[in-house]
Protein backbone atom coordinates (compact mmCIF):
# COMPACT_ATOMS: atom_id res chain seq x y z
CA UNK A 1 0.00 0.00 0.00
CA UNK A 2 3.09 2.46 0.63
CA UNK A 3 4.72 1.83 -2.36
CA UNK A 4 0.87 2.29 -4.53
CA UNK A 5 0.77 5.69 -2.63
CA UNK A 6 4.09 6.52 -3.51
CA UNK A 7 3.63 6.07 -6.91
CA UNK A 8 0.21 8.30 -7.22
CA UNK A 9 2.28 10.80 -5.41
CA UNK A 10 4.68 10.39 -8.17
CA UNK A 11 3.07 9.96 -11.18
CA UNK A 12 0.27 13.09 -10.79
CA UNK A 13 2.79 15.49 -12.46
CA UNK A 14 3.21 12.92 -15.82
CA UNK A 15 -0.70 13.10 -15.96
CA UNK A 16 -0.46 17.09 -15.28
CA UNK A 17 2.29 17.35 -18.00
CA UNK A 18 -0.40 17.24 -20.71
CA UNK A 19 -2.82 19.52 -18.98
CA UNK A 20 -3.10 22.68 -21.14
CA UNK A 21 -3.48 24.93 -18.02
CA UNK A 22 -0.44 23.56 -16.46
CA UNK A 23 1.37 24.24 -19.21
CA UNK A 24 0.27 27.76 -19.56
CA UNK A 25 0.95 28.17 -15.49
CA UNK A 26 4.69 27.25 -15.86
CA UNK A 27 5.51 29.10 -18.81
CA UNK A 28 3.71 32.14 -17.41
CA UNK A 29 0.85 32.27 -20.07
CA UNK A 30 -2.52 33.38 -19.14
CA UNK A 31 -5.70 31.06 -20.30
CA UNK A 32 -6.35 33.09 -23.12
CA UNK A 33 -2.82 32.69 -24.76
CA UNK A 34 -2.30 30.64 -28.02
CA UNK A 35 0.11 27.71 -26.58
CA UNK A 36 2.58 27.41 -29.90
CA UNK A 37 4.36 24.50 -30.81
CA UNK A 38 7.82 26.58 -29.62
CA UNK A 39 6.07 26.97 -26.35
CA UNK A 40 5.51 23.46 -26.12
CA UNK A 41 8.95 22.25 -27.30
CA UNK A 42 10.51 24.92 -24.45
CA UNK A 43 7.94 23.18 -21.79
CA UNK A 44 9.46 19.68 -22.50
CA UNK A 45 13.14 20.51 -22.42
CA UNK A 46 12.02 22.41 -18.85
CA UNK A 47 10.32 19.59 -17.63
CA UNK A 48 13.46 17.54 -18.19
CA UNK A 49 15.58 19.32 -15.96
CA UNK A 50 12.33 19.43 -13.48
CA UNK A 51 12.41 15.49 -13.46
CA UNK A 52 16.43 16.34 -13.39
CA UNK A 53 16.03 18.22 -9.92
CA UNK A 54 13.06 15.24 -8.37
CA UNK A 55 16.36 12.46 -9.34
CA UNK A 56 18.88 14.36 -8.00
CA UNK A 57 17.36 14.56 -4.67
CA UNK A 58 16.28 11.22 -5.25
CA UNK A 59 19.74 10.04 -5.01
CA UNK A 60 21.08 12.05 -2.25
CA UNK A 61 18.20 10.89 -0.26
CA UNK A 62 18.45 7.00 -1.13
CA UNK A 63 22.28 7.06 0.67
CA UNK A 64 20.90 9.14 3.73
CA UNK A 65 17.54 7.61 3.92
CA UNK A 66 19.11 4.07 3.51
CA UNK A 67 21.57 5.25 6.29
CA UNK A 68 19.09 6.53 8.76
CA UNK A 69 16.85 3.57 7.98
CA UNK A 70 19.78 1.07 8.79
CA UNK A 71 20.40 2.97 12.44
CA UNK A 72 17.03 3.69 13.55
CA UNK A 73 15.31 1.13 12.22
CA UNK A 74 12.45 0.79 9.74
CA UNK A 75 9.30 2.32 11.62
CA UNK A 76 10.32 5.93 12.77
CA UNK A 77 12.64 6.34 9.56
CA UNK A 78 9.78 5.50 7.15
CA UNK A 79 7.53 7.52 8.78
CA UNK A 80 9.52 10.45 8.87
CA UNK A 81 10.22 10.08 4.47
CA UNK A 82 6.57 9.76 4.28
CA UNK A 83 5.91 13.01 6.44
CA UNK A 84 8.48 14.83 3.86
CA UNK A 85 6.88 13.40 0.51
CA UNK A 86 3.70 13.93 1.51
CA UNK A 87 4.15 17.43 2.53
CA UNK A 88 6.33 18.34 -0.48
CA UNK A 89 3.34 16.48 -2.92
CA UNK A 90 0.80 19.10 -1.68
CA UNK A 91 2.88 22.35 -1.62
CA UNK A 92 2.89 21.72 -5.43
CA UNK A 93 -0.63 22.85 -6.19
CA UNK A 94 0.54 25.93 -4.74
CA UNK A 95 3.86 26.18 -7.25
CA UNK A 96 3.54 28.79 -10.65
CA UNK A 97 6.42 28.46 -12.39
CA UNK A 98 9.44 25.92 -13.43
CA UNK A 99 11.84 26.83 -10.13
CA UNK A 100 9.50 26.63 -8.11
CA UNK A 101 8.18 23.08 -9.61
CA UNK A 102 11.49 22.40 -9.46
CA UNK A 103 12.19 22.93 -5.44
CA UNK A 104 8.94 20.78 -4.43
CA UNK A 105 10.01 18.09 -6.54
CA UNK A 106 13.82 18.30 -4.99
CA UNK A 107 11.86 18.27 -1.84
CA UNK A 108 9.61 15.50 -2.77
CA UNK A 109 12.07 12.89 -4.30
CA UNK A 110 14.21 13.08 -0.89
CA UNK A 111 11.68 11.92 0.86
CA UNK A 112 9.97 9.07 -1.63
CA UNK A 113 14.03 7.76 -1.96
CA UNK A 114 13.47 5.92 1.70
CA UNK A 115 10.49 3.89 -0.02
CA UNK A 116 12.73 0.91 -1.51
CA UNK A 117 15.26 0.78 1.22
CA UNK A 118 12.68 0.53 3.77
CA UNK A 119 10.83 -1.98 1.70
CA UNK A 120 13.68 -4.36 0.87
CA UNK A 121 14.71 -4.10 4.78
CA UNK A 122 11.35 -4.88 6.05
CA UNK A 123 11.56 -8.11 3.82
CA UNK A 124 15.33 -9.25 5.05
CA UNK A 125 13.64 -9.10 8.35
CA UNK A 126 10.53 -10.78 7.67
CA UNK A 127 11.75 -13.85 5.06
CA UNK A 128 13.84 -16.37 4.68
CA UNK A 129 15.60 -15.81 1.50
CA UNK A 130 13.46 -18.44 -0.43
CA UNK A 131 10.67 -16.37 -0.08
CA UNK A 132 12.68 -12.92 -0.77
CA UNK A 133 12.21 -12.63 -4.37
CA UNK A 134 8.61 -13.30 -4.50
CA UNK A 135 7.60 -10.75 -1.49
CA UNK A 136 9.93 -8.35 -3.09
CA UNK A 137 7.66 -8.98 -6.42
CA UNK A 138 4.85 -8.26 -4.47
CA UNK A 139 5.31 -5.33 -3.18
CA UNK A 140 7.23 -4.34 -5.92
CA UNK A 141 3.67 -4.50 -7.77
CA UNK A 142 2.62 -1.43 -5.38
CA UNK A 143 4.13 0.61 -7.89
CA UNK A 144 1.99 -0.42 -10.64
CA UNK A 145 -1.49 -0.53 -8.64
CA UNK A 146 -0.34 3.34 -7.72
CA UNK A 147 0.00 4.56 -11.22
CA UNK A 148 -2.99 2.32 -12.19
CA UNK A 149 -4.91 4.12 -9.89
CA UNK A 150 -3.47 7.42 -11.01
CA UNK A 151 -4.31 6.92 -14.58
CA UNK A 152 -7.93 6.36 -13.09
CA UNK A 153 -8.36 9.10 -10.80
CA UNK A 154 -6.21 12.20 -11.34
CA UNK A 155 -7.12 12.61 -15.36
CA UNK A 156 -10.32 13.20 -13.41
CA UNK A 157 -8.93 15.52 -10.80
CA UNK A 158 -7.64 17.77 -12.99
CA UNK A 159 -10.80 17.76 -15.72
CA UNK A 160 -13.16 18.81 -12.91
CA UNK A 161 -11.46 20.34 -10.04
CA UNK A 162 -8.16 21.63 -11.69
CA UNK A 163 -4.71 20.31 -11.74
CA UNK A 164 -3.85 21.62 -8.18
CA UNK A 165 -6.57 19.80 -7.06
CA UNK A 166 -5.17 16.51 -7.74
CA UNK A 167 -1.76 17.22 -6.04
CA UNK A 168 -3.61 18.46 -2.98
CA UNK A 169 -6.01 15.01 -3.07
CA UNK A 170 -3.11 12.62 -3.20
CA UNK A 171 -0.90 14.19 -1.04
CA UNK A 172 -3.29 13.69 1.54
CA UNK A 173 -3.37 9.77 1.10
CA UNK A 174 -0.15 10.26 2.58
CA UNK A 175 -1.28 11.16 5.85
CA UNK A 176 -3.69 8.34 5.64
CA UNK A 177 -0.22 5.99 4.75
CA UNK A 178 1.40 7.09 7.49
CA UNK A 179 -1.31 6.39 10.30
CA UNK A 180 -1.42 2.99 8.78
CA UNK A 181 2.30 2.22 9.24
CA UNK A 182 2.76 3.32 12.33
CA UNK A 183 0.06 1.61 14.23
CA UNK A 184 1.00 -1.81 11.84
CA UNK A 185 4.33 -2.26 11.76
CA UNK A 186 6.62 -4.37 13.79
CA UNK A 187 9.86 -5.91 13.22
CA UNK A 188 9.66 -9.80 14.28
CA UNK A 189 11.49 -9.74 17.62
CA UNK A 190 8.45 -7.12 18.78
CA UNK A 191 5.38 -8.72 17.37
CA UNK A 192 3.71 -10.13 19.79
CA UNK A 193 1.20 -12.37 17.96
CA UNK A 194 4.32 -14.09 16.35
CA UNK A 195 4.39 -17.98 17.66
CA UNK A 196 7.74 -19.58 17.83
CA UNK A 197 6.83 -21.59 14.79
CA UNK A 198 7.01 -18.62 12.67
CA UNK A 199 9.67 -16.73 13.96
CA UNK A 200 11.74 -20.30 13.52
CA UNK A 201 10.70 -20.29 9.72
CA UNK A 202 12.18 -16.78 9.08
CA UNK A 203 14.96 -17.06 11.06
CA UNK A 204 15.72 -20.73 9.23
CA UNK A 205 18.75 -19.30 7.26
CA UNK A 206 20.39 -19.15 10.42
CA UNK A 207 21.25 -15.40 9.44
CA UNK A 208 20.35 -13.68 12.71
CA UNK A 209 24.17 -13.59 14.21
CA UNK A 210 24.42 -10.61 11.33
CA UNK A 211 22.27 -7.90 13.38
CA UNK A 212 25.30 -8.34 15.70
CA UNK A 213 27.99 -7.97 12.71
CA UNK A 214 29.55 -4.44 12.11
CA UNK A 215 30.09 -3.81 8.08
CA UNK A 216 31.15 -0.22 8.29
CA UNK A 217 29.22 1.85 6.07
CA UNK A 218 32.42 2.93 3.69
CA UNK A 219 33.52 -0.37 3.42
CA UNK A 220 30.41 -1.33 1.18
CA UNK A 221 32.39 0.88 -1.80
CA UNK A 222 35.00 -1.61 -1.91
CA UNK A 223 32.28 -4.73 -2.58
CA UNK A 224 31.77 -5.87 -5.80
CA UNK A 225 28.40 -7.16 -5.04
CA UNK A 226 27.27 -3.83 -4.17
CA UNK A 227 28.85 -2.15 -7.50
CA UNK A 228 27.38 -4.99 -9.40
CA UNK A 229 24.13 -4.12 -8.02
CA UNK A 230 24.52 -0.13 -8.50
CA UNK A 231 25.62 -0.97 -11.69
CA UNK A 232 22.77 -2.56 -12.53
CA UNK A 233 20.47 0.02 -11.56
CA UNK A 234 22.44 2.78 -13.27
CA UNK A 235 21.73 1.51 -16.62
CA UNK A 236 18.32 0.69 -15.77
CA UNK A 237 16.74 2.71 -13.41
CA UNK A 238 16.61 5.81 -16.16
CA UNK A 239 14.33 3.44 -18.02
CA UNK A 240 11.54 2.94 -15.44
CA UNK A 241 11.17 6.35 -14.56
CA UNK A 242 11.46 7.64 -18.01
CA UNK A 243 7.55 5.54 -18.27
CA UNK A 244 6.98 6.88 -15.62
CA UNK A 245 7.45 10.68 -16.42
CA UNK A 246 6.81 10.27 -20.46
CA UNK A 247 4.24 7.47 -21.61
CA UNK A 248 0.95 9.80 -21.06
CA UNK A 249 3.07 12.31 -23.47
CA UNK A 250 4.58 9.31 -25.69
CA UNK A 251 0.74 8.28 -26.46
CA UNK A 252 -0.40 12.26 -26.91
CA UNK A 253 2.46 13.22 -29.28
CA UNK A 254 3.95 10.49 -30.86
CA UNK A 255 4.17 11.03 -34.29
CA UNK A 256 4.64 7.62 -35.95
CA UNK A 257 0.99 6.69 -33.75
CA UNK A 258 -2.30 6.83 -36.07
CA UNK A 259 -4.17 8.06 -32.84
CA UNK A 260 -3.62 10.39 -30.24
CA UNK A 261 -4.79 9.83 -26.56
CA UNK A 262 -5.70 12.80 -24.51
CA UNK A 263 -6.08 12.98 -20.68
CA UNK A 264 -9.60 10.66 -20.83
CA UNK A 265 -8.60 8.12 -23.43
CA UNK A 266 -5.22 7.34 -21.39
CA UNK A 267 -6.92 5.32 -18.58
CA UNK A 268 -7.35 1.81 -20.44
CA UNK A 269 -4.05 1.73 -21.89
CA UNK A 270 -2.15 2.47 -18.84
CA UNK A 271 -4.29 -0.03 -17.08
CA UNK A 272 -3.25 -2.82 -19.45
CA UNK A 273 0.43 -2.02 -19.05
CA UNK A 274 0.73 -1.27 -15.73
CA UNK A 275 -1.39 -4.70 -14.68
CA UNK A 276 0.62 -6.63 -16.97
CA UNK A 277 3.58 -5.06 -15.39
CA UNK A 278 2.35 -6.04 -11.93
CA UNK A 279 2.02 -9.36 -13.43
CA UNK A 280 5.63 -9.41 -14.33
CA UNK A 281 6.61 -8.11 -10.99
CA UNK A 282 5.23 -11.32 -9.13
CA UNK A 283 5.87 -13.74 -11.85
CA UNK A 284 9.32 -13.18 -11.65
CA UNK A 285 9.69 -12.84 -8.45
CA UNK A 286 8.18 -15.94 -7.99
CA UNK A 287 10.51 -17.73 -10.95
CA UNK A 288 13.57 -16.90 -8.92
CA UNK A 289 12.16 -18.42 -6.15
CA UNK A 290 10.88 -21.77 -7.91
CA UNK A 291 14.02 -22.26 -9.50
CA UNK A 292 15.92 -22.22 -6.06
CA UNK A 293 13.01 -24.97 -4.36
CA UNK A 294 13.90 -27.07 -7.79
CA UNK A 295 17.49 -27.24 -6.29
CA UNK A 296 19.15 -24.84 -8.47
CA UNK A 297 21.51 -22.54 -7.16
CA UNK A 298 20.59 -18.90 -5.57
CA UNK A 299 23.29 -18.02 -8.84
CA UNK A 300 21.87 -19.40 -11.34
CA UNK A 301 18.22 -18.56 -10.37
CA UNK A 302 18.39 -15.09 -9.99
CA UNK A 303 20.67 -14.73 -13.14
CA UNK A 304 18.62 -16.74 -15.76
CA UNK A 305 15.41 -14.78 -14.34
CA UNK A 306 17.32 -11.92 -15.08
CA UNK A 307 18.42 -12.95 -18.53
CA UNK A 308 14.73 -13.69 -19.58
CA UNK A 309 13.88 -10.05 -18.38
CA UNK A 310 16.64 -8.99 -20.57
CA UNK A 311 15.28 -10.19 -23.53
CA UNK A 312 11.83 -9.47 -23.06
CA UNK A 313 12.86 -5.89 -23.22
CA UNK A 314 14.27 -5.69 -26.41
CA UNK A 315 11.26 -5.87 -28.61
CA UNK A 316 10.51 -1.88 -27.13
CA UNK A 317 12.83 -0.75 -29.83
CA UNK A 318 9.48 -0.79 -32.05
CA UNK A 319 6.87 1.10 -30.39
CA UNK A 320 8.33 4.25 -31.08
CA UNK A 321 7.69 3.00 -34.85
CA UNK A 322 4.78 0.99 -35.23
CA UNK A 323 1.72 3.68 -36.18
CA UNK A 324 -0.83 1.25 -34.52
CA UNK A 325 -1.73 2.44 -30.70
CA UNK A 326 -2.24 -0.87 -29.64
CA UNK A 327 0.93 -2.63 -30.69
CA UNK A 328 2.96 0.25 -29.26
CA UNK A 329 0.62 -0.44 -26.01
CA UNK A 330 1.44 -4.19 -26.13
CA UNK A 331 5.50 -3.56 -26.84
CA UNK A 332 5.60 -1.25 -23.74
CA UNK A 333 3.96 -3.31 -21.33
CA UNK A 334 6.00 -7.08 -22.13
CA UNK A 335 9.19 -4.04 -21.72
CA UNK A 336 7.35 -2.76 -18.70
CA UNK A 337 6.66 -6.32 -16.93
CA UNK A 338 10.10 -7.20 -17.58
CA UNK A 339 11.33 -4.47 -15.64
CA UNK A 340 9.83 -5.00 -12.53
CA UNK A 341 10.39 -8.39 -12.50
CA UNK A 342 14.24 -7.52 -13.44
CA UNK A 343 13.33 -4.62 -10.55
CA UNK A 344 12.43 -7.52 -7.64
CA UNK A 345 15.48 -9.95 -8.47
CA UNK A 346 17.84 -6.98 -8.58
CA UNK A 347 16.70 -5.78 -4.99
CA UNK A 348 17.17 -9.44 -3.66
CA UNK A 349 20.43 -9.86 -4.67
CA UNK A 350 21.06 -7.28 -1.90
CA UNK A 351 19.53 -9.77 0.67
CA UNK A 352 21.34 -12.31 -1.11
CA UNK A 353 25.15 -10.90 -0.59
CA UNK A 354 24.80 -9.01 2.43
CA UNK A 355 24.20 -8.74 6.06
CA UNK A 356 20.83 -7.70 7.13
CA UNK A 357 22.09 -4.83 8.88
CA UNK A 358 23.43 -3.43 6.28
CA UNK A 359 20.73 -4.17 3.64
CA UNK A 360 18.68 -0.86 4.04
CA UNK A 361 22.49 0.68 3.08
CA UNK A 362 23.53 -1.51 0.15
CA UNK A 363 20.09 -0.30 -1.38
CA UNK A 364 20.55 3.41 -0.49
CA UNK A 365 24.01 2.80 -2.15
CA UNK A 366 22.63 1.26 -5.57
CA UNK A 367 19.28 4.13 -5.28
CA UNK A 368 21.62 6.94 -5.95
CA UNK A 369 23.85 5.22 -8.20
CA UNK A 370 20.23 4.33 -10.27
CA UNK A 371 19.34 7.28 -9.47
CA UNK A 372 22.56 9.60 -10.88
CA UNK A 373 21.88 7.74 -13.52
CA UNK A 374 18.19 8.71 -13.71
CA UNK A 375 19.14 12.26 -13.50
CA UNK A 376 21.39 12.38 -16.23
CA UNK A 377 18.66 10.97 -18.67
CA UNK A 378 16.29 13.25 -17.15
CA UNK A 379 18.12 15.93 -18.44
CA UNK A 380 18.90 14.97 -21.95
CA UNK A 381 15.54 13.33 -22.71
CA UNK A 382 13.55 16.43 -23.01
CA UNK A 383 16.24 17.49 -25.37
CA UNK A 384 16.33 14.59 -26.86
CA UNK A 385 12.50 14.21 -27.50
CA UNK A 386 12.63 17.51 -28.93
CA UNK A 387 14.98 17.15 -31.54
CA UNK A 388 14.94 13.16 -32.56
CA UNK A 389 11.74 11.74 -30.79
CA UNK A 390 11.08 8.68 -28.84
CA UNK A 391 13.13 5.81 -31.14
CA UNK A 392 16.63 7.15 -29.93
CA UNK A 393 15.30 6.95 -26.50
CA UNK A 394 13.45 2.85 -27.02
CA UNK A 395 17.11 2.13 -28.48
CA UNK A 396 18.66 2.68 -25.11
CA UNK A 397 15.83 1.22 -23.04
CA UNK A 398 16.26 -2.25 -25.66
CA UNK A 399 19.44 -2.69 -24.49
CA UNK A 400 20.65 -1.77 -21.23
CA UNK A 401 19.66 -4.91 -19.53
CA UNK A 402 21.80 -7.31 -21.21
CA UNK A 403 24.42 -4.45 -20.81
CA UNK A 404 23.54 -4.61 -17.45
CA UNK A 405 23.78 -8.21 -16.94
CA UNK A 406 26.93 -8.79 -18.30
CA UNK A 407 28.22 -6.29 -16.26
CA UNK A 408 26.73 -8.14 -12.83
CA UNK A 409 28.21 -11.39 -13.48
CA UNK A 410 31.66 -10.40 -14.59
CA UNK A 411 31.59 -8.37 -11.55
CA UNK A 412 30.31 -11.36 -9.28
CA UNK A 413 30.90 -14.37 -11.06
CA UNK A 414 28.74 -16.29 -8.28
CA UNK A 415 26.48 -15.01 -5.90
CA UNK A 416 27.50 -15.85 -2.67
CA UNK A 417 26.94 -14.35 0.88
CA UNK A 418 29.88 -11.59 2.10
Amino acid sequence: MATAIKYIDRNVLSFTMIDEGFRKAMLGLSPSDPLTASFIDYFKIQMGYVDASFKLAYAMGFVLMGYLIDKVRVKKGYSLAIIIWSFAGMVTALVNHFRGLSIVRFVFGFGESANFPAAIKTIAEWFPKKERSFATGIYNAGANVGIMATALLVPQLIIHLGWRWSFLCTGLLGIILLACWWWIYKPPGDQPKLGQVELDYIQSDGDEGEEKIHVPWKSLLKKRGAWAIAIGKFLTDPIWWFYLTWLPDFFNSNEALDQKLDLTGLALPFIFIYFTSDLGSIFFGWLSGKFINLGWSVNRSRKITLFICALLVVPLMFAAKVSNVYVAMVLVALAAAAHQGWSANLFTLSSDIFPKKVVGSVVGLAGMVGAIGGTIFAALAGLILVNWGYFPVFIIASTSYLLALGIIHLLVPRIQAN
